[in-house]
């Protein structure tokens, strides 16, 4: 579904850095129209927020946790995609605590380094980003993620505010994709969404932890939507998906978006606000049906 050329471009100049800075802008400026810019450093009303740190058996993971000031809520695991945690991803957390879940953005990182590496997407370009991140995503793989995803909602079913009678719900941009259903696998008792934008890897069809071929494991509803560029390079991906899923019983959603790769990330190149906002409505109608 991809493979990422589409950063990788933009990392080599295909896309000029005057351009991005262009588009940046008008991706934070259609960011403040909907609410979710990262220009937004508050607290929202009603919300509270913190960092947090807790052990895994790789470690200690940091991250991120925003939920709302009262009462039990959902919990959702956000895996970022590989420019990790920053105000864009904080920010679509606030969206989805005002929306009545306590959401957890996590440094899939942290085994190398903790807390924000990049302030946006023009950073991580400018500041070598790929460069910089290779040795610790090489780290990154279903094992991994698996054991990640049980420490992260053994942690979360200890926390305050958060409803341990509703299940976890998971969503992840880019790499984080295939996250999302490794995590679901990994904790089919309590993770029952799972959501990916603009996903790399769901479909890796020499690997046997792909997670079209984990999907036996999962008792979750699933949504896969793809990036409409990523489909043209690999259009067999989504019905071998679809298929997948259907012959575990999987209950999945696999719909061509129209927006290019990163079209759901406000600090993205190809940042596209109309299609964001349907991936946003048909996220919480995921969660609202799913996390009962």
């Amino acid at each position: 579904m991809c493979d990422e050329t589409k950063l990788e471009e933009w990392a080599r100049g295909v896309v000029s850095r005057r351009q991005f800075g262009a588009l940046s802008g008008a991706a934070a400026l259609a960011a403040c129209a909907s609410g979710t810019s990262e220009s937004k450093a508050t607290v929202a009303a009603g919300l509270k927020e913190q960092g947090v740190s807790f052990a895994t058996p790789d470690g200690t993971m940091d991250a991120f946790l925003v939920q709302p000031e009262t009462g039990k809520h959902p919990a959702v695991i956000l895996w970022p995609d590989i420019a990790s945690i920053r105000e864009s991803k904080r920010n679509i957390a606030r969206t989805l605590a005002s929306a009545g879940h306590a959401v957890l953005v996590v440094n899939p990182y942290y085994r190398d380094v903790a807390g924000e590496q990049f302030a946006d997407f023009a950073a991580f370009i400018s500041q070598g980003g790929f460069q910089k991140v290779g040795p610790w995503r090489g780290k990154l793989n279903a094992e991994t993620i698996m054991r990640d995803a049980t420490a992260i909602t053994a942690w979360l079913d200890q926390q305050e505010g958060i409803d341990t009678a509703r299940g976890i719900g998971t969503q992840g941009y880019c790499m984080g994709g295939p996250f999302t259903v490794w995590s679901a696998a990994a904790v089919p008792a309590r993770i029952k969404a799972a959501a990916s934008f603009h996903g790399g890897g769901l479909v890796r069809p020499d690997n046997p932890m792909s997670p079209h071929k984990v999907l036996d494991k999962v008792d979750a509803s699933l949504l896969i939507a793809v990036a409409q560029d990523d489909d043209a390079k690999a259009p067999a991906d989504k019905t071998t998906f679809a298929d997948a899923a259907k012959a575990a019983g999987v209950s999945a959603t696999v719909e061509v978006y129209a927006g290019d790769h990163g079209w759901m990330v406000s600090d993205s190149p190809a940042y596209n606000a109309a299609a964001a906002t349907k991936g946003e409505a048909d996220l919480l109608a995921l969660y609202k049906a799913a996390l009962a």
